[in-house]
Order: structure tokens, then sequence, then C-alpha cells
């Protein structure tokens, strides 16, 4: 496909997924917090328009194709988009951000620094889903795998849930991802203003638990600063 095809597509095709006014370009440097039901940056409330494109820490590996991210985020802005939700995992395969468990291909983790900086510079928020629901680069189903390859006894992809070995491989990504510290603006992406939000995962479903309470599992991480809670 085209880049300029990429572009409108990006630009244009999933913006119903945040429906809400954009009022102003957030402050550089400031983080979108909460205040009871509604999204603030420094008090203010923080109403959006938002785009999907998931491709981005793909392509930017590639530092000759990185001006295709780059013109996304210029034409987002000019239209007044201000966040962007996009993958920070790709799991299993040579050009995977996570080949095997706690192992990294560090030039796909530039590219994702990539992602990150740009966004920044063009004042878009990035919401940063972390693991897939479905095969796709890797998914739930790669961590199964990667536990019966170690010989864990596992009976589907449903135990990514509850089996402690699999939310081990899985809080350890979160963990690396979270304290990454990005080469190119040297901030930890855990402190970086530019994130607005963790998805834990893309479209997440439990088959054998329709209810959401498997789901629904606490995952305690400590760093140096303190613990912080996140849920899948």
């Amino acid at each position: 496909m085209a880049s300029s095809s990429i572009n409108r597509m990006t630009c244009i095709c999933v913006v119903a997924l945040f429906s809400l006014l954009c009022l102003a370009i957030p402050a550089l440097g400031a983080f979108v917090a909460t205040s009871n039901a509604q999204f603030v940056v420094n008090g203010s409330p923080f109403l959006f328009n938002g785009f999907n494109s998931y491709w981005m820490m793909d392509v930017a590996i590639d530092p000759n194709q990185r001006y295709k991210v780059s013109n996304v985020f210029r034409d987002a802005s000019s239209a007044g988009l201000t966040v962007c939700r996009t993958w920070a995992f790709s799991d299993g395969g040579g050009r995977a951000l996570q080949t095997s468990p706690g192992v990294y291909n560090e030039p796909t983790f530039q590219g994702l620094d990539f992602v990150i900086s740009e966004a920044g510079k063009h004042g878009i928020k990035l919401i940063l889903s972390l693991v897939n629901n479905y095969n796709d680069y890797g998914g739930k189903a790669q961590y199964v795998q990667w536990a019966r390859n170690a010989g864990v006894s596992v009976s589907g992809e449903d135990d990514f849930y509850t089996n402690p070995t699999l939310k081990e491989y899985y809080k350890n990504h979160v963990k690396k991802v979270l304290t990454r510290i990005n080469t190119i603006t040297k901030i930890a992406y855990k402190d970086d203003s530019t994130i607005m939000a963790w998805e834990l995962m893309n479209e997440p479903r439990c088959q054998a638990d329709y209810s959401g309470r498997t789901v629904n599992v606490r995952i305690e991480l400590t760093d140096t600063n303190g613990a912080y809670s996140m849920f899948i």
C-alpha cells in the first residue's frame, strides 16, 4: 500500500474509536490524569479525537522507513488528532520485540523509542498496548507456546490468565517495557508524559469465563519509585 494511502487510512478509519471533541493540544511535559470521571491535563479537561496505528513500531525498525511514522503524526496533528493507540508488543519471530521470554530485540525496541519520541514532537499522546488477545504479532498464544516449550503443563490459551509461569512471563514483559529508557529522549517510558495510558491487552477474551472475573487479575510491580498496580 502506498504511503499516502496508509496516512489517509490511519488518520480517519478508526477515529470513531475516540469520539470526543479535542479542545486543545496538551501542554508538553504534562501527564494526562483523571479527576472523577474526566481526563485532565494540568487540571483542565482533556477531550480528544484519536486514531489507531498498530503498525508503527514494526515500520520504525527500519530507519529508512521512519518517515512514514513522522508523516502520520504530522498529518494527524494538523487534523487536530491528539491521541494515538499503537502496539508495544510483538512476540516471537525474527523481527519481534520479544523473541522469547525476557529476550528482546534491540533494533525493534529502538523503533518503539522513535515512535514515542516522534509522537511527543507533534504533541500527540499515546496509548500503548502490551499484548494481543489474537495470534497476530504473537499474542497470548505465543506465551502459551513458550510455556509448553519450557515443559510447563498448559491446557489452552485461557491459561494465560491463571498459570503462574505465563503470568510471570507477562509481568516481566510489562516491567521491561515500562522501565525501558528511551534511547532518543533518555526518559523511562513510565516517566514519559507522551504516554497517556497502557492497554494491558488488545481486546481481551477468556472463553472459559465470560463473567470477566478471570481477566481482571491484579498485577503488582515495584520499582525504585514505589509500587504501581495494573490489571489484565
